[in-house]
């Protein structure tokens, strides 16, 4: 009773099935119900004497086709199709083996446990699968697009890209889009797995089946509806749970072997103990015994499910898994290798200091805005943004001047105003080493930005890419997990240093270029094993692809970064980092407790078969009853 790939692609209808909650239409289960209350039914009232054996008998031949339609099919078509002996060969053969000898009740008996624990089992295993599905359901089936100044209502999935639509407080947003009018908070919880709400203004993108909450916002959809990025996750997910670890692999290639030579033994249980004397009827009867005490059906479905259920409860929760081997591979880290600037950083630059040589820090700070009002560079943005926050105006300046590489000049108020690095100003012959701020400030992995006239320096300027606010508490829970940190940075070693002392990270490699990351990563693997590689998914991708698990974060609405990851966190949170190596922890952990015991069932079952102990009933009782065990087993991931 296993769950083979062409079954798992065949289960559209079951998955839609199960999606509707109409568990009574999935027909393998029903009709092994059927099969069961007809078996049953006969055995109850013959023996109460109602109806008579021959009766009774009847009955069960018409229940063993109904019950095992299903899996008689599956096992025929594997023979044909792909010449394989698989499982339902094995539970076929303990049928007819059973009806040969006359025991009706004992086929009847197995068909219906096994086709029932089959259905319950592909309803299981396709219910871990739907449940992403049910994301699409927070998606509106409707959207208002505006044409010609009117709002009109159409059926979502009939959104085209650059059609502009409407979503007043309190509705799903339909498809992704870019806001062109309106500000608002927007709750993402359905796409990142974060329940903070997020502020959203023009220019600005959203995605589908997140929620707006305050203001009315126009949007220009830059997806389709079924092309968004709530769609892709949830095909991506879904082909996910279809690709196999390492461990179901090396499992499946062994039932391929393992089946036939069962097969076989049974075969010659049935032929060779009879010709040196001993009772056919006794043989036979422990041959069909060993046909189903030996088919290791719990150990073949020991890893699949919590495989699938792992990765299903992963994409809800806006971690987006690639396959059951990058989930194994979760469960193996040792060490954890973190990008700097946009991952363990927010990717802004902010002015951290602002200290006045001449006259007071605010002025200090009004001369660079002044000068800077001008430019786009980066840290030119975070002194506009620290001068407007402070509520500062601009001065008049004019005959701005970017220096390239260097800083930028202006007049101000008929003064030349210079805004640049400390090299900047040794070239115009101001002398600035004896300035013991900067050193200082340099220490701290500060960016040191002087301001200063013709005459004379006036102050300092300190600017720093600002450490996000979990990422402490994530290597601080790393450390206690027993997982090693680095930190794998092209920026320059005295900030990447500052930056890995303020976060206690273990080891520190700078100054990396792609292809030296690539080469930090081959040797720290081979130091300390397994190893996840944490970046921002785009001019991280050569790292991402090389280590045993390429975490991509922040990558929403970016199909750049989630092609190069093997993991994909959907939103800024470094936490999800840890959520991801825990669950891979725990479904390593789950598959390897269902193998187990899967091996001592198989390793209790066979000699009892052997040495006659158990009966046909018995043996079909235990064997089904392991197996829903190590799938109920299997979906304890998701409670994760």
């Amino acid at each position: 009773m296993c769950v083979h790939e062409e079954r798992v692609k065949g289960m559209q209808n079951i998955r839609e099935e199960v999606y509707d909650g109409k568990w009574y239409f999935h027909f393998p289960m029903r009709n092994a119900l059927l099969a069961g209350v007809l078996t049953g039914l006969a055995y109850a009232l013959a023996h109460l004497g109602f109806i008579p054996l021959w009766a009774e008998t009847a009955i069960n031949i018409v229940a063993i086709p109904l019950g095992g339609y299903h899996w008689f099919r599956e096992g025929i078509e594997g023979l044909l199709q792909e010449r394989k002996i698989g499982i339902e060969i094995l539970m076929m053969g303990a049928t007819a083996g059973s009806a040969w000898l006359g025991l009706w009740d004992e086929a009847a008996f197995l068909v219906f446990l096994y086709g029932a624990a089959e259905g319950l089992e592909e309803y299981t295993y396709a219910k871990t699968r739907a449940s992403i599905r049910k994301l699409l359901d927070l998606a509106p089936k409707e959207a208002r697009v505006i044409r010609n100044g009117a709002e009109i209502a159409i059926p979502a999935k009939e959104l085209a890209v650059g059609d502009v639509f409407l979503v007043r407080p309190g509705e799903a947003i339909p498809t992704d889009g870019m806001i062109v009018r309106g500000r608002s908070s927007v709750n993402e919880a359905p796409v990142t797995g974060e329940s903070i709400s997020v502020e959203k203004s023009e220019g600005m993108k959203v995605f589908a089946a997140t929620m707006n909450q305050q203001g009315a916002l126009e949007i220009r959809a830059t997806a389709t509806f079924q092309n968004n990025t709530l769609s892709r996750m949830v095909h991506m997910v879904e082909v996910a749970q279809e690709q196999k670890s390492k461990t179901q692999l090396f499992i499946e290639r062994f039932g391929t072997k393992y089946s036939p030579l069962v097969l076989l033994a049974s075969l010659l249980f049935l032929l060779i103990p009879p010709l040196f004397g001993s009772s056919f009827q006794e043989w036979a009867t422990r041959s069909v015994v060993l046909l189903v005490a030996a088919a290791p059906c719990a150990l073949v479905m020991s890893t699949p499910v919590a495989i699938a259920a792992g990765i299903g409860i992963a994409g809800r929760s806006g971690v987006l898994v690639k396959g059951g081997v990058h989930l194994e591979n979760l469960g193996k880290i040792k060490t954890v290798a973190f990008d700097k600037t946009g991952t363990l950083t927010k990717g802004t630059p902010v002015v951290t200091d602002v200290i006045a040589l001449n006259g007071d820090s605010a002025s200090v700070l009004a001369m660079a805005y002044s000068v800077e009002k001008f430019s786009e560079h980066p840290l030119a943005q975070a002194i506009i943004k620290k001068a407007e926050e402070a509520g500062l105006e601009a001065l008049d300046s004019l005959e701005f001047s970017a220096l390239v590489g260097a800083g930028a000049k202006a007049k101000v108020n008929q003064d030349t105003v210079y805004v640049g690095s400390p090299d900047l100003f040794e070239e115009l012959g101001i002398h600035v080493g004896a300035i013991p701020k900067i050193e200082e400030l340099r220490s701290q992995g500060k960016t040191v930005v002087l301001v200063a006239t013709e005459e004379k320096l006036t102050g300092v300027i300190a600017i720093r890419d600002e450490i996000r606010s979990d990422a402490k508490e994530v290597i601080q829970q790393l450390h206690k997990m027993g997982i090693k940190t680095v930190m794998l940075t092209g920026d320059n070693e005295r900030t990447a240093r500052a930056i890995a002392g303020e976060l206690g990270i273990d080891e520190v490699r700078a100054d990396l270029k792609p292809e030296d990351k690539i080469k930090a990563i081959e040797e720290l693997e081979g130091r300390y094993g397994a190893m996840a590689m944490v970046g921002d998914g785009i001019n991280d991708a050569p790292a991402l692809a090389r280590a045993t698990v390429g975490a991509a974060m922040g990558v929403v609405g970016t199909d750049v970064a989630i092609e190069a990851a093997n993991i994909a966190l959907m939103s800024d949170d470094l936490k999800k980092v840890i959520y991801a190596i825990q669950l891979g922890k725990r479904a390593r952990g789950i598959s390897l407790q269902n193998i187990v015991f899967s091996l001592l069932i198989l390793a209790i079952l066979i000699p009892a078969a052997l040495v006659g102990f158990l009966t046909v009933a018995i043996a079909v009782f235990v064997h089904e009853t392991s197996e829903l065990l190590a799938v109920a087993n299997g979906l304890r991931v998701a409670r994760a």
